[in-house]
């Protein structure tokens, strides 16, 4: 625009200039006669265009000399209402948060007011005036929704009020929201445990980049956990399971969850032919030993599976402890003891302790039974173990209770 104006002056000059040189340049210089109050005023036209330009540079002199004090208050004005907004901003980052907040609210500026009364409500906020907060974001005009729903949907989440986030950023003014905005609306449907609609904004985050792809991958495989997990019936967590992407199907924690959502709504061929498929495809501990794990039937079909397993993985602690829980549901806990005491040396945690535990108990054993317990206690905080001490001399036999054998737990965990 500045480069057109300067274009604009320059021909206007131009003009005037090639006019001027006309009529100075002519052999008769021309008359001009004004006639006023009964007075005549002749001159020539070179001197009336001279006295004409005089009388416009005079006349624009004043107005500058008469509108200089006007605008040099205006523009004191604006750099103070600048300097406030800079200091309250800087007084944010380097956390003095009352110094900023009475700095943000000083600045006047029209145009920036919105932005520095957000600050302010987040200066508030963190100085724990949540009242406060929310007074400078209702002060916010009708003019700015978007920029009020992120602010209040940030306050809102800041204070755990997800569904309020999710209000203030569903209001019709507010769309389409900015980029922040639906990442923000995308962590209220996750915190409410909405995974499946959060997993379903998983398209506009990417397509705004409002979230970094290192983010973006970990938030995915979170909310197609959770919306694995929440499955109301089998046809749903069907539906779901399809559509989840290939990569994510192989990732041992959304196939834990897949799994085990499956075997509580008794889909067990379901549950154990994705441990199986993603154990095909990359060895993964945790879901070894979710395998024995699982609360379903199918004992002697998994304990085939795992000794064919244990050909190619022989020292899998998961895999040996999963091989005992089968032991001990069949009622074996000799075998099953010493794939636990196997698993255990390989690195196996407490859930090992504490089915050794369960055994030891259930056999009578309650001495090696405590020491079970609370080394599954101290492996659990990273603590130093107990070493077991001998076996208790007429321990009796292992005490069962017939329903375990179809659902693949201990006894007495039920």
């Amino acid at each position: 625009m500045r480069i057109l104006r300067n274009l604009l002056i320059f021909a206007v000059l131009a003009l005037g200039v090639a006019l001027a040189a006309q009529v100075l340049l002519r052999d008769d210089p021309g008359l001009v006669l004004l006639r006023y109050g009964g007075m005549d005023y002749a001159t020539s036209i070179p001197r009336a265009i001279a006295f004409a330009l005089a009388a416009v540079a005079a006349l624009w002199l004043l107005y500058r000399l008469a509108t200089a004090p006007v605008i040099a208050l205006r523009r004191r004005r604006e750099r103070a209402t600048r300097q406030h907004l800079l200091d309250g901003l800087t007084d944010l980052h380097s956390g003095r948060w009352e110094r900023a907040e009475r700095a943000l609210l000083a600045s006047d500026d029209p145009d920036a007011l919105g932005v520095a009364r957000v600050h302010a409500a987040r200066a508030a906020a963190a100085r724990g005036d949540n009242a406060a907060a929310q007074q400078h974001l209702d002060a916010l005009g009708p003019g700015e929704p978007g920029l009020r729903a992120v602010a209040l949907a940030e306050l809102a989440l800041a204070q755990g009020r997800a569904g309020d986030a999710l209000v203030a950023l569903d209001i019709p003014a507010a769309q389409p929201l900015p980029p922040r905005g639906l990442t923000l609306r995308a962590q209220a449907l996750s915190e409410l445990g909405r995974f499946d609609e959060a997993y379903g904004m998983l398209g506009a985050l990417r397509k705004h980049n409002a979230v970094q792809a290192s983010d973006l991958a970990r938030l995915e495989a979170r909310w197609a956990r959770g919306s694995l997990a929440s499955a109301a019936d089998g046809n749903v967590l069907a539906s779901r399971w399809d559509g989840t992407p290939a990569a994510l199907r192989h990732d041992p924690a959304v196939v834990a969850a897949y799994a085990e959502r499956a075997a509580a709504l008794h889909w067990d061929d379901a549950a154990t032919r994705a441990i199986e498929q993603a154990l095909d495809v990359q060895w993964d501990e945790s879901l070894a030993a979710l395998y024995g794990r699982l609360p379903i039937g199918q004992v002697d079909e998994r304990q085939a599976r795992i000794e064919r397993w244990l050909v190619q993985h022989p020292s899998s602690p998961g895999l040996l402890a999963s091989r005992a829980r089968l032991l001990y549901a069949q009622g074996d806990w000799l075998q099953a003891e010493t794939a636990l005491r196997q698993a255990i040396d390989r690195g196996a945690g407490a859930d090992a302790w504490e089915l050794l535990g369960h055994g030891y108990a259930s056999s009578g054993d309650e001495r090696r039974a405590r020491v079970a317990y609370a080394n599954a206690l101290r492996s659990a905080r990273s603590d130093a173990l107990i070493e077991l001490p001998p076996e208790t001399a007429g321990a009796g036999a292992l005490l069962r209770d017939p329903r375990d054998d179809d659902r693949g737990l201990p006894p007495r965990l039920q």
